[in-house]
């Protein structure tokens, strides 16, 4: 789970989001959808169903035009065509502008239920009669972005998805969002989608290519924030899983957290691990690196700071080809032109 979520659990809980007057009725007025079938029967105008990562079959009477997303899921859908009428998670930035989780979705145009972690309003989201809640997962069964003090009013009110955003390549995940934008009404032999899918497939060849002819290169994924540095660990997440597969060498932290995300480093010690390249967390809860450079003394001193080779780290991607190819672009040419410097 990325850095300053699994921190926030450990030392506060999550902000409650139920006890509205009227929320009693709505959750009894809206209910749980029903009925049962396959994708390919929705697509008919009959009943809907797709299974999760859970191994959980959500299912309706019909395919769901009141959905409810994780912004990031909510913006992977969008770019199928696919939209949704609420989300909650990282989606309105500082002055209004749209937050980088949130892609191209029109935020003016979407109920936002939370905007940070542990919110998510339960009264404006039975208002919305939702007929589905989709959401990511990086842990087993956990529902991102769905705060644990309110998770059972919300599940009651409409069947849920979950997808893993962890443990599995970038090219599952997206398969498993298309998948599920198909099952939703999507065209995936539309021609944006088509020419998505093959920038993408090129853009692994180019981060192959460029760890090839550039061997030797270190690259640390980290994340700052006022107290620590995180640096991440490869295994777990999407990117940085594929970005091993396709040769790029990440350095692996030596004492991990327990679910083996990071390490939390003090600034004093933010120099613990050499690095040619650093791919530095880019969500707008975590410290950028201009706001670094103005208050870690330390970060200028980084040999791939002072080498000008630091590049944003898409953390929390937004799972569409559309999407994921840029940012496997931007690696392979930050790779095939970093110089060695640790």
């Amino acid at each position: 789970m990325p850095y300053d979520r699994t921190a926030q659990l450990s030392r506060r809980g999550l902000l409650a989001a139920g006890g509205a007057v009227g929320l009693g009725a709505m959750l009894a007025a809206c209910g749980e959808s029903g009925g049962s079938g396959s994708s390919k029967e929705s697509a008919k105008g009959g009943a809907w169903s797709f299974t999760d990562d859970r191994q959980k079959k959500a299912s309706t009477k019909s395919t769901p035009k009141s959905i409810v997303a994780f912004t990031g899921t909510a913006a992977a859908l969008h770019d199928y065509g696919i939209e949704v009428k609420g989300v909650f998670g990282p989606t309105k930035a500082a002055g209004g502008k749209p937050d980088v989780q949130a892609g191209d979705l029109d935020i003016a145009k979407v109920e936002i239920l939370g905007n940070v972690y542990g919110e998510f309003n339960v009264e404006k989201y039975a208002a919305l009669r939702p007929e589905v809640l989709i959401t990511d997962m990086w842990e087993k069964d956990a529902l991102w972005y769905v705060p644990e003090e309110s998770k059972d009013k919300i599940l009651k009110l409409a069947p849920s998805v979950a997808l893993w955003a962890a443990d599995v390549s970038m090219t599952e995940a997206l398969e498993r969002r298309a998948a599920l934008a198909e099952s939703l009404g999507a065209d995936l032999k539309a021609r944006k989608v088509v020419d998505a899918k093959a920038r993408y497939e090129k853009a692994l060849g180019a981060v192959r290519e460029a760890a090839k002819s550039n061997p030797g290169i270190k690259v640390l994924i980290g994340s700052g924030s006022p107290d620590y540095f995180y640096a991440s660990a490869p295994g777990r997440p999407t990117d940085t899983r594929t970005f091993k597969e396709l040769g790029i060498e990440l350095v692996t932290p030596g004492k991990l957290d327990q679910g083996g995300w990071f390490e939390s480093l003090s600034w004093e010690n933010a120099d613990k691990y050499p690095a040619d390249v650093i791919m530095m967390d880019n969500r707008s809860s975590a410290l950028q690196p201009e706001a670094l450079a103005k208050s870690k003394p330390i970060w200028k001193k980084l040999p791939a700071v002072k080498a000008g080779q630091v590049i944003p780290r898409v953390t929390e991607p937004v799972y569409s080809y559309d999407k994921c190819a840029p940012l496997l672009e931007d690696l392979a040419e930050a790779i095939k032109n970093a110089k060695k410097v640790s």
